[in-house]
């Protein structure tokens, strides 16, 4: 909710900020900074719960998929995918 919630764009200059991790450098760009529609608390939590009503049956239909935690170094991402798709997982029965 953080993440999507605080972001911003300059419509002046179309950079992109994040009011808590990547805040715009003066006053006077923060001052100007616009949130899309999209990123409105209420249209998140809607789309979140769109989300999770969903999850299960497409986890169902694409019953090979796999778990990946993306919160971690892009190289140890890039060797997990790397190793199910070259050598994939035994499968519980």
């Amino acid at each position: 909710m953080e993440r999507l919630s605080q972001r911003r764009i300059d419509p002046v200059t179309g950079e992109r900020y994040h009011t808590t991790f990547r805040p715009a450098p003066a006053l006077k760009i923060q001052a100007r900074l616009m949130q899309n529609p999209k990123d409105k608390e209420e249209n998140i939590e809607r789309r979140l719960e769109a989300y999770y009503r969903n999850a299960k049956e497409l986890e169902e239909f694409y019953e090979d998929a796999f778990y990946i935690n993306a919160d971690q170094d892009p190289r140890v991402v890039f060797e997990f995918i790397e190793s199910c798709i070259i050598k994939p997982l035994p499968r519980k029965f």
